[in-house]
């Protein structure tokens, strides 16, 4: 069974084409601006699923994903559930689906190198280079999502770098050139996405009484996202802003 928190039919913004999201249960970081906080604790509000459910709904839906789309697994973090997803990822490769994993890479074990391999393409969420200022906004440190891009890069696995852009906690240019020189010569990496930040998930933070610690902090301005663009295509050759 696979603890599904939600679904997302005909999604556009986790992966190529036209996309079933299937939101997954639990998650390893505490990010400040996490837009899911329901999704984070292991249980939660999910719904134990058979893998056979999943299966046929992608099916179903194939006819909609034309030749570029298919089904993401995001979250939370869908590597908490790496063992039951291999067997899935499996039979929707078998079904001639595309398959996207968005992870934080934060987690490894050998169910997660499996399932690394499978996919056809990885959206890794590098959300800060620097430890420390990483370990403030997530809770963790960044060295397992560091091992995890190069892990992809070594075995020829393409990824798309994702890269939430928060004012005043990840958009200082020292943190973006070191992000590029880390990875901007990574052959594996096909595009970089920014991800401007955002205050949609503040009513939820509400509903379920928690605080939401980033309240003061205004969302980009667009002279603060071209400035951010413009540093990435220092490094890397595809950069798009989501």
């Amino acid at each position: 069974m696979i603890r599904v928190h939600s679904y997302e039919s005909m999604g556009t913004f986790d992966g190529p084409g036209l996309r079933l999201v299937v939101f997954l249960q639990g998650c390893n970081f505490r990010c400040l601006y996490c837009a899911n906080p329901d999704t984070i604790e292991a249980s939660g509000e999910s719904r134990p699923t058979p893998a056979e459910e999943i299966l046929r709904m992608a099916v179903d839906q194939r006819p909609f994903f034309g030749r570029r789309g298919g089904v993401t697994f995001s979250g939370g973090e869908p590597t908490f559930q790496a063992a039951e997803l291999v067997p899935l990822v499996r039979a929707l490769k078998a079904e001639g689906i595309h398959v996207c994993l968005d992870s934080n890479g934060g987690v490894w074990n050998p169910a997660v190198e499996e399932l690394l391999g499978l996919v056809d393409l990885v959206l890794l969420d590098v959300k800060q280079i620097d430890p420390a200022r990483h370990r403030a906004l997530t809770g963790r440190e960044n060295a397992q999502t560091l091992r995890t891009a190069a892990w992809l890069e070594e075995h020829g696995h393409p990824f798309w770098l994702r890269y939430v852009l928060v004012p005043g906690i990840s958009d200082a240019e020292e943190d973006i050139r070191a992000l590029g020189e880390r990875l901007g010569g990574y052959r594996s990496v096909e595009r970089v996405e920014i991800l401007p930040y955002h205050r949609l998930g503040v009513h939820k933070y509400e509903a379920m009484g928690l605080e939401y610690r980033l309240r003061d902090v205004r969302e980009n301005t667009p002279e603060q996202i071209a400035r951010a663009e413009a540093l990435f295509k220092h490094y890397f050759a595809t950069v798009v802003v989501n």
